[in-house]
């Protein structure tokens, strides 16, 4: 790496002193193979998502126990997966917007840390709710940090992952969420068996393991590094390149041999910050058809997710009269079938290529869902074909929901990535998931079969929808550099 120019304040290449630098950093990075560096990043960054998967369900699958009495809250279930969901959301919007912005600015490091505490405290307030305000207060304030969290890691780890496997990893990670999802679902059957645990203290332990193992997760992500990338714009390529050489000595004696040369650089006009004005001229004017894609696709499955998510408990005991205790043994079921669609097609992101596996993904999982809408109006369905039908259907939508993430995240330049990343999960989720558990609560409340097949149609009708607009307006970002996807707007040209 050169430093070709510099500008006061500080010598040249000194930390926090902007200059134009030529660098093959981002290059290093994506000829590493894969090794237990990058398994050391997964971990640490990817586990968030099994936390938000334990999160959403275990709301899901207390929200009858938490409606009777003597859970010690005054609360009815519409309120918790309607009313609380949606402020868990909202939170999760706002909270993306806010850190989103602060790691463009701050780095992603800091912000996956401080994300992480936020959301531990509020989960540990949230175990000892007293009342239905404080309840509501500690959900929104939970999903702050979550939201933070989704900026943060997806930033962090595409800059981090090599190309040729990016696709992969972000799809397997972003879909863990249904590993947490079957952890919550077993863990209810436990904490709301009242032969085990009190009415009113079960559903609180389940909170407090949430932040057991989000401590667990802070002490192994003190281990993960900054963005080199990041470091590189913001005037500390001298860390940038420590960073890296030291990722490539790991490697090397890892692999036991020399890793090949990285040939291609890039010339960038370091730069302490962006404006809003900066980014949201890059992002509406110079990507606008990449902007509708992103907008799309978090529609889709923000509906779809946040309304079944945690709904699906009360479509159980409204129309089937499953115990509330025994929930969790069908939502298990969804969650397994929403972990294998991203862990069996993940590699196809990569192979088969982004636009077909996106469009298909989002495609197959809309029609599936009309079609389950269909039998389950005719009355065609059970508890148990009802749970194998959304299986089938979940596997499909998984793959797809997690490339939503995968795509807003390394389409855009690099100095935009986690504020595009927040707004697009914001809007899109705030449109979707705001909406969705609310609309949904209401209908499957009333306990009308058309009213739920309704709910289900809409679902698949914008699943439907985000995939064709997928179809043409995808980006075949599969096995390049995020710099040649999308420019980074510091730079001034490439060797």
């Amino acid at each position: 790496m050169s430093v070709t120019d510099s500008k006061s304040p500080g010598a040249p290449g000194s930390p926090g002193s902007p200059g134009v630098i030529t660098t093959a950093v981002p290059a290093r990075l994506d000829r590493l193979p894969w090794s237990r560096w990058h398994w050391t990043i997964v971990i640490g960054l990817g586990t968030v998502w099994i936390l938000d998967g334990l999160e959403v369900t275990v709301v899901g699958n207390i929200a009858g126990r938490l409606s009777e009495e003597g859970s010690g809250l005054p609360i009815s279930s519409a309120q918790v997966t309607g009313t609380a969901a949606a402020l868990y959301v909202a939170g999760a919007c706002l909270g993306a917007l806010f850190f989103g912005r602060m790691t463009d600015r701050f780095g992603r490091k800091k912000l996956f840390m401080v994300t992480l505490m936020v959301y531990l405290g509020a989960t540990a307030l949230t175990a000892v709710s007293f009342s239905t305000w404080w309840f509501f207060l500690f959900r929104f304030l939970t999903g702050f940090g979550i939201g933070g969290e989704y900026a943060a890691i997806n930033s962090a780890i595409d800059e981090l992952i090599p190309s040729k496997y990016r696709g992969r990893v972000d799809i397997v990670i972003n879909g863990s969420f249904w590993l947490g999802a079957i952890g919550g679902s077993l863990l209810s059957i436990v904490a709301l068996n009242t032969d085990i645990f009190p009415a009113d203290v079960g559903w609180r332990l389940t909170f407090a393991l949430g932040v057991v193992l989000g401590l667990v997760i802070l002490l192994v992500r003190r281990n993960v590094p900054e963005s080199p990338r990041w470091l590189l714009i913001h005037g500390r390529e001298q860390e940038a390149e420590r960073l890296v050489r030291d990722a490539e000595v790991r490697i090397e004696a890892e692999k036991g041999r020399p890793l090949e040369a990285a040939e291609r650089e890039m010339t960038v006009h370091q730069r302490e910050s962006i404006g809003f004005g900066t980014i949201a001229r890059t992002v509406f004017s110079q990507y606008r058809r990449r902007a509708v894609l992103g907008f799309s696709l978090f529609i889709g499955q923000a509906f779809l997710y946040n309304a079944i998510t945690f709904g699906f408990g009360a479509i159980l005991t409204t129309f089937y009269d499953v115990p509330t205790s025994d929930t969790g043994y069908y939502f298990a079921v969804i969650a397994a079938g929403n972990l294998l669609g991203p862990l069996l097609l993940g590699k196809l992101f990569d192979t088969v290529g982004r636009k077909v596996m996106i469009s298909s993904t989002y495609l197959l999982s809309g029609l599936l869902l009309f079609g389950t809408a269909w039998l389950f109006g005719r009355g065609s369905l059970d508890e148990v074909t009802l749970t194998a039908c959304w299986c089938v259907v979940l596997f499909f939508a998984s793959a797809g929901a997690s490339s939503a993430y995968l795509t807003v995240s390394e389409v855009f330049p690099m100095e935009t990535r986690a504020m595009a990343i927040a707004f697009f999960y914001a809007l899109g989720t705030a449109a979707g998931g705001i909406s969705g558990p609310l609309i949904f609560a209401e209908l499957t409340e009333s306990g009308v079969v058309g009213d739920t097949v309704l709910a289900f149609q809409i679902g698949a009708s914008l699943m439907c929808a985000a995939g064709l607009v997928a179809a043409f307006l995808a980006v075949r970002a599969e096995r390049r550099s995020l710099e040649d996807i999308a420019e980074p707007l510091s730079a001034r040209g490439s060797a």
